[in-house]
C-alpha cells in the first residue's frame, strides 16, 4: 500500500527554503532597533538606569505573549501561515516606525512590546512552513533558518553604521528596519507556499507538556537550551555597545566602526548556523551543542578579557564568539521534537521558547545595567559571567548523551 501511494511533491523545497529564508532575514530587522541606536537614546531622551535595557526586554516578553497566545489560539492553523507571516511583519513594521516617532521612554515601550508581539508570527510561522517542505535535510534547512534569523538581527546595526557615515538622524536608521520588515512580508505572501509535509500543530496543552517534561531527557535538553539562551541575546543586545566602549578605551573613538563590527559579529552567527545543521545530523545534537557551547562559552571569557585591547584582537575574539554563540540553537529545539512522547511536541516547544525569552530578560537586564553603570570592570566581569550559561547547558547536554534517551536523538 505505501508504495502505491503517490509520493509528495517537494521539488520546490530549495526555492522556497530561499524565499522563506530571505523574508525572515528581512522581517526580523526591527528586533534589534533600540540596541543599534542605543547611545542616540541616551542623548536624546536622557536615558538612565535600566531604561535602555527594558526597551529591549519590552520586545523579548511582548515576543513571549505572541507565542503563547499562537500556540493557545490555534491561529497558525486558523490562517494560512503565508498571510499570518505577513501579518505579523506588517504589525511589527509598524510598531517599529511608533518607536522611531516617539517622544521618549514611556512612549516608546508599547511600541517595543507590540513590535515583540508581532514577530512571534513571523519566525515560528516561518519555521512552521519550511518543516512542512522538508523531510530530508530537514536539519540543514531549519539551520539554515535560523541563519537568516541571526543575519536579520544584526540589520540594525548595518543600518546604523550607514546612518552614522550618512550622518542622518537616528530616526531614519529605525525607520529603515521597518521598510525591511515590509518587503519580508511582502516576499512570503507573494512567493511563500505551504509544503506537502506541512501539518495542523497541536494546540498548547499544560497537560501536554507536563507529559513531555517528565522524560527526563527532555528536561535535560531544555536545561542545555536555557543555558544557551542565557548567553545569546545578552550577547546581541550588548555587544555594540560593549564594542563601542572597548574601542574608545583603546583610543579608536569611531562609532560607525563599532557599529560595522557589531553587525558583522552577529550576523557571522548565520554561517554557524547552517553548519551546524549541516553536522548535526551526521555526528549527534548532543556534540553539535557541547562544541558549540564550549568554544562560545570560551569565547565570551576572552572577549571580555580583551576588552580595552588593540581593537582587532577585540574584533576576532568577537567573531569566534559570534559565530558559535548561535550555531546550537536549531539544535535543541529539534531535540525535543525526538524525546517528547507523540502528541505533546507543540506544547513542549511553545513552553520551551517562553522559558527561554523569559531568561534573556533576566541577563539583557544584568548585564545593561552593570556594565552601562559599573565602568569598564564591569563590562568584563557580566561578558564574563555570561559564559556560565554555556558551562550548564554542557553539563546538561553531556548528561543527556551519556542517557539511553541519546539513541532516539
Amino acid at each position: 500500500l505505501a508504495a502505491e501511494r503517490p509520493a509528495l511533491d517537494d521539488s520546490g523545497r530549495w526555492r522556497q527554503l530561499a524565499i522563506v529564508g530571505l523574508a525572515e532575514l528581512l522581517a526580523l530587522a526591527p528586533w534589534f532597533g533600540a540596541s543599534a541606536v542605543a547611545p542616540n537614546l541616551v542623548a536624546s531622551w536622557s536615558l538612565g538606569g535600566l531604561d535602555l535595557p527594558v526597551l529591549t526586554v519590552a520586545v523579548q516578553l511582548g515576543f513571549v505573549a505572541g507565542a503563547l497566545l499562537l500556540g493557545l489560539s490555534g491561529a497558525a492553523d486558523a490562517l494560512s501561515p503565508t498571510r499570518l507571516f505577513f501579518l505579523g511583519a506588517v504589525v511589527a513594521a509598524i510598531a517599529n516606525l511608533g518607536f522611531a516617532l516617539s517622544d521618549g521612554f514611556l512612549g516608546a515601550l508599547p511600541f517595543r512590546v507590540l513590535t515583540g508581539f508581532a514577530l512571534a508570527a513571523v519566525y515560528p510561522v516561518g519555521l512552521k512552513i519550511i518543516v512542512g517542505w522538508f523531510r530530508v535535510d530537514r536539519g540543514l534547512a531549519v539551520g539554515t533558518l535560523i541563519g537568516a534569523l541571526t543575519v536579520g538581527s544584526a540589520m540594525p546595526y548595518l543600518f546604523r553604521a550607514l546612518g552614522t557615515l550618512a550622518a542622518v538622524d537616528w530616526r531614519v536608521v529605525v525607520a529603515v528596519a521597518s521598510v525591511s520588515a515590509l518587503a519580508g512580508g511582502a516576499l512570503v505572501l507573494v512567493a511563500g507556499r505551504s509544503g506537502p509535509y506541512d501539518v495542523r500543530a497541536p494546540g498548547f496543552s499544560l497537560e501536554s507538556a507536563r507529559q513531555a517534561f517528565s522524560q527526563r531527557g527532555v528536561r535535560l535538553a531544555n536545561v542545555g537550551y536555557l543555558g544557551h539562551m542565557w548567553e545569546l541575546y545578552a550577547m546581541w543586545t550588548w555587544i555594540p555597545i560593549f564594542l563601542l566602549a572597548s574601542f574608545a578605551a583603546a583610543g579608536v573613538d569611531d562609532p560607525a566602526l563599532a557599529a560595522f563590527v557589531a553587525f558583522v559579529v552577529v550576523a557571522i552567527g548565520g554561517i554557524g548556523c547552517v553548519v551546524a545543521g549541516l553536522l548535526a545530523d551526521r555526528l549527534g545534537r548532543t556534540t553539535v551543542t557541547i562544541g558549540a557551547m564550549a568554544v562560545s562559552g570560551s569565547a565570551a571569557v576572552i572577549t571580555a578579557l580583551t576588552f580595552g585591547a588593540d581593537p582587532w584582537l577585540t574584533t576576532v575574539a568577537a567573531l569566534i564568539w559570534g559565530v558559535t554563540v548561535v550555531a546550537d540553537s536549531a539544535q535543541f529545539s529539534t531535540a525535543v521534537t525526538e524525546l517528547t512522547p507523540a502528541g505533546t511536541a507543540g506544547s513542549a516547544l511553545t513552553l520551551q521558547t517562553a522559558a527561554g525569552f523569559t531568561l534573556t530578560s533576566v541577563t539583557i537586564l544584568l548585564v545593561g545595567w552593570v556594565g552601562s553603570e559599573g565602568g569598564d570592570d564591569a563590562w568584563r566581569l557580566v561578558f564574563m559571567a555570561l559564559a556560565l550559561g554555556p558551562l550548564v547547558g554542557i553539563v546538561a547536554m553531556a548528561r543527556l548523551r551519556r542517557s539511553p534517551d541519546a539513541q532516539r536523538l
